[in-house]
């Protein structure tokens, strides 16, 4: 049986949703570009593979990861999202050495009212 709407993923593939799609429940048909981009990049195929090997409770983590690495690297097709995570460890590591300075200059100031 079908559903009374397809997935994202059977429309845009041109066939039948049955109702144990295994992609429905994360592509729905109200985002079709969600689809677009993951099957852009991993492919229905791979796509269906990945999702079948994992637990069920993990398997929205898992398109959710997709779509952000998909549209990450439609982005940016050299780096993905490992720019991203460049960018937030460099923000990290200026922060930490920003926090270093600031109780280096707390010390000092504590240290002067003793």
């Amino acid at each position: 049986m079908s559903h009374s709407t397809r997935c994202a993923a059977c429309k845009s593939l041109r066939r039948r949703c049955p109702r144990d799609c295994i992609l429905a429940p994360y592509f729905p048909s109200n985002d079709p570009q969600r689809f677009s981009s993951v099957h852009k990049i991993f492919g229905a195929s791979n796509i269906s593979k990945i999702l079948q090997q994992l637990p069920v409770q993990e398997r929205a983590k898992a398109a959710d990861c997709m779509s952000f690495e998909a549209t990450s690297r439609i982005q940016d097709p050299v780096y993905g999202c490992v720019r991203i995570i460049s960018q937030l460890q460099q923000q990290l590591l200026i922060t930490q050495r920003e926090l270093v300075m600031t109780q280096a200059q707390l010390a000092f100031y504590y240290a002067q009212q003793q």
